[in-house]
């Protein structure tokens, strides 16, 4: 593909290679070279020899000695009035003496004494002839005495402008209860820290939806993990809100040491999922205190649903799996709001603060929106429930705004089946790492959350892809983060959201999981600040639920990149492929910088080699 003159002026020391067949005596313009961005695959296959290479710079205006192919490399021997590159001559940077080490307190400046016309005139000769004529009395001198009768001019101090308070926007309360047992009995209620579950609940629930065939319960405890499963199609919190609070305010109750798993295939056997799935043995297909992922010690009621054949990749089959489960989370909700306040075991407070005279900034998550298996449910009526919310596909995948505070209540209930590794489940957004780092962080004014869904066909891609600029642009934010589950299909509305935003004068950061299987096949000018989510040793979709997605140690990174962005710093580009260093030498800047130390999450050699995934090695 022929490059532009702007892409020419930006790789000018990049080899230069044609991209298509040229004849002789051509003069060589941009639209006669390759895009170097596709080089290092060319070299690797043997396509390309770059040996002895002229670039860009040179060959541009030269003409072309002799008819060439597609993919010739530009050599002396091809090219007549080519440029000489002169060799750069390093510049000696003077050594500080050691008295001349900067105070920690800036000392008074002292008062240059007055100078006959009210001008301070100062000659530097090495500085190629470099002559400043500065005012005295903007040096804080004795300027020249004003003529008669014209009074001397007032200077005022300009006033500080005083920082402002920050506001409270939102607040959100979760009220904690533990729970130590599931057993079931002949009603759903909670005793104590025991929770039992109603017998019979399942043929109920599994009666309410026309396309499921069965649902069973299975309450894995801890010393059952070893135990074969289904591929996990979701993981969720069991909470409930408390009085007529809404989503994202009042008071949430929530139920510690036990989740929500959903399972499941259709009758004849095909697991409910799309690129991958997990079913195995869970301690070997689970990545343990994800924030989307269960916790080692928690119990599991995990629902085992079976869906009519062929109903599998159908968005009715895995919304009907979701909402039979949620029949049987309902009444174990309903039997949380009876509870009362002195089982409660902990208590946290949430606070959306905006901080005026900060950098604001807005975080943009692409959620999948492909039809489908590929849908999200947003704003149930309950944390993660079903009741009330609206899919994203049928919405049109537009964007959809919501504080952060929404977000870590539960506000999506994530029906995605994509490969499971980089899957966000809907616990991943009731502990959405970015979302509390950014709502924590005093030197960031954080607005909202801005989901938007990833169609499947392109113009639809591109029509909400023009409308998250516009929303961006009508925020007047200082920077944006921009993230996605999954990879592929859905990198092509990524790319076009960083376009649309940067294109605007926007910083943008990117966050998702790329590494070598992943990596991003599409790219523009906008895609210069980038964070991979990869923790795969090999860089791939490993099938092991949430191994690749959005941690703690991402959102640090981003955050810190974000306000590098902001702030006019250069960002180094990225390697041409991915190499796992980038990351680690990233985490030690920033802990330099900040002098805080990042914990690493763990990577998938804590867990034991299942031999589904030795055989995806080998």
């Amino acid at each position: 593909m022929s490059i532009t003159a702007e892409t020419a002026k930006a790789h000018a020391k990049d080899p230069a290679v044609l991209c298509c067949r040229a004849e002789e005596g051509i003069t060589i313009e941009a639209a006669n070279l390759e895009d170097p961005a596709i080089f290092d695959d060319l070299v690797d296959s043997g396509l390309l020899n770059l040996e002895g290479v002229l670039t860009i710079e040179q060959v541009l205006g030269a003409k072309l000695k002799k008819t060439c192919d597609s993919l010739t490399a530009l050599t002396p021997d091809v090219v007549e009035g080519y440029k000489e590159v002169a060799a750069e001559e390093p510049v000696e940077e003077e050594t500080p003496k050691a008295e001349e080490v900067p105070a920690e307190a800036p000392a008074a400046p002292a008062a240059p004494a007055p100078v006959q016309g009210g001008v301070f005139k100062l000659h530097i000769g090495e500085g190629k002839d470099i002559n400043l004529e500065i005012p005295v009395g903007i040096m804080g001198g004795a300027a020249a005495p004003a003529p008669a009768g014209i009074p001397a001019p007032v200077v005022q101090a300009v006033p500080v402008a005083e920082e402002k308070e920050a506001r409270v926007m939102g607040t959100l309360t979760r009220k904690h209860f533990n729970i130590t047992e599931v057993k079931r009995g002949p009603e759903t209620k909670i005793d104590g820290t025991v929770l039992y579950i109603r017998e019979g609940i399942e043929e109920e629930a599994a009666a309410g939806q026309e396309l499921v065939n069965s649902l069973k319960i299975d309450i894995i405890t801890p010393e059952m993990y070893h135990t074969y499963s289904n591929t996990i199609m979701d993981v969720q919190p069991i909470a409930t809100k408390e009085g007529e609070s809404e989503i994202g305010s009042g008071v949430t109750r929530v139920l510690d040491g036990a989740v929500m798993m959903v399972t499941g295939t259709d009758a004849n056997g095909v697991q409910i999922g799309e690129f991958g799935s997990s079913e195995g043995f869970l301690d070997e297909n689970i990545m343990w205190g994800r924030p989307g992922a269960p916790e080692k010690g928690e119990i599991f009621i995990k629902t085992e649903v079976i869906i009519k054949e062929g109903t599998n990749m159908e968005r009715p089959g895995p919304l009907a799996a979701h909402t039979a489960t949620d029949v049987i989370t309902q009444e174990i909700r309903e039997a949380l709001k009876k509870v009362d306040d002195s089982l409660v075991v902990d208590t946290e407070e949430f606070e959306h603060l905006r901080h005026p005279g900060k950098k604001k900034v807005v975080i943009v998550k692409e959620i999948m929106g492909q039809g489908a298996m590929h849908d999200n449910l947003i704003l149930p009526m309950e944390p993660v429930g079903v009741l009330g919310a609206k899919p994203n596909v049928d919405l049109g995948n537009v964007p959809v705004m919501t504080s952060p505070l929404e977000v870590l209540d539960g506000c999506i209930h994530a029906l995605t089946c994509i490969g499971p590794a980089s899957k966000e489940m809907s616990r991943h957004y009731w502990r959405e790492p970015l979302v509390l780092e950014a709502l924590h962080d005093e030197e960031l004014d954080l607005c909202g959350v801005l989901f938007v869904g990833s169609p499947q066909i392109n113009a639809e891609k591109f029509y909400v892809s023009k409308r998250v600029g516009q929303t961006v642009e009508a925020l007047d934010v200082d920077g944006a983060f921009i993230t996605t589950e999954g990879f592929g299909n859905n990198h092509i509305d990524f790319a076009s959201h960083h376009e649309q935003i940067g294109k605007r004068g926007i910083p943008v950061v990117g966050l998702s999981f790329c590494a070598v299987q992943g990596a991003l096949v599409v790219g523009n000018p906008y895609m210069t600040n980038m964070v991979d989510n990869n923790k795969s040793e090999s860089g791939i979709e490993n099938e092991v639920l949430a191994c690749n997605t959005l941690c703690k140690e991402e959102a640090v990174r981003a955050i810190a990149m974000l306000k590098a962005a902001m702030s006019g710093e250069e960002v180094k580009p990225a390697e041409k492929k991915w190499n796992p260093n980038v990351k680690a030498n990233n985490i030690e800047l920033i802990q330099k910088a900040t002098g805080e130390k990042i914990d690493l999450v763990a990577n998938e050699q804590s867990l034991p080699m299942s031999q589904k995934r030795k055989e995806k090695y080998d």
